[in-house]
């Protein structure tokens, strides 16, 4: 009887299980690999998404570009100076938030907060210059085209609906209230959705500036 030549199966299944094992314990011992707490499993998004190039204005009509944003930790939100209530309170909670991290031994010369308008046919760069004064100085204020603003909301899932004008030229707007974290390199890397808290959003930054 012709003895069967053996399949090589057994050894190819191993040969595939020591490089897969070999290719994890690789990828956990990354330099800079570290665990992400639970309290930040929520917030982060599951890969940083880096921004595309986008062209808005200031509130001193200066270029604003994904380049403000390098080189910066910003906090970005969404909304427009007429909103009556979740602008200036999560603008006042913003100001907390820079309040506490000028503390921080780093400072807050690269943390930066950036208010974009989704009302640009009312929101000219100079009401958004006297809108800031009320929170912050060093706020930035950004404007632009409906079309640009659109552009750079659908790049952070920022969704917001013009409502009905009750008189010509009064209306409200429905805006997404989270507020969004870039971080140095320009990609989106978090949001803090509301309710939002100073003390919560400070020691979530602050874990997250310790991860990357």
């Amino acid at each position: 009887m012709t003895e069967k030549t053996p399949r090589p199966y057994g050894t190819l299944l191993l040969f595939l299980f020591w490089v897969g094992l070999l290719a994890a314990v690789f990828f956990w011992m990354l330099p800079g690999k570290k665990t992400v707490p639970p309290e930040l499993q929520a917030v982060l998004r599951p890969a940083p998404k880096p921004l595309q190039a986008f062209e808005l204005v200031d509130q001193y009509g200066q270029p604003f570009t994904l380049e403000r944003m390098k080189g910066k930790w910003s906090f970005v939100f969404f909304g427009y100076t007429y909103c009556p209530d979740i602008c200036p309170t999560t603008l006042s909670t913003l100001t907390g938030v820079m309040k506490q991290l000028q503390t921080d031994s780093q400072g807050r010369p690269d943390i930066q907060v950036v208010f974009v308008s989704v009302d640009p046919q009312r929101d000219t760069p100079d009401v958004l210059k006297d809108y800031l004064k009320y929170f912050d100085e060093d706020f930035q204020g950004v404007t632009g085209t409906q079309q640009d603003i659109d552009g750079l909301t659908h790049q952070f899932g920022a969704g917001y609906m013009k409502e009905t004008e009750t008189t010509p030229g009064e209306y409200l707007v429905s805006h997404t209230s989270s507020i969004f974290l870039v971080d140095p390199h320009g990609r989106l890397l978090a949001a803090f959705s509301p309710p939002h808290n100073p003390n919560t959003i400070v020691d979530q930054f602050r874990q997250i500036r310790s991860l990357f």
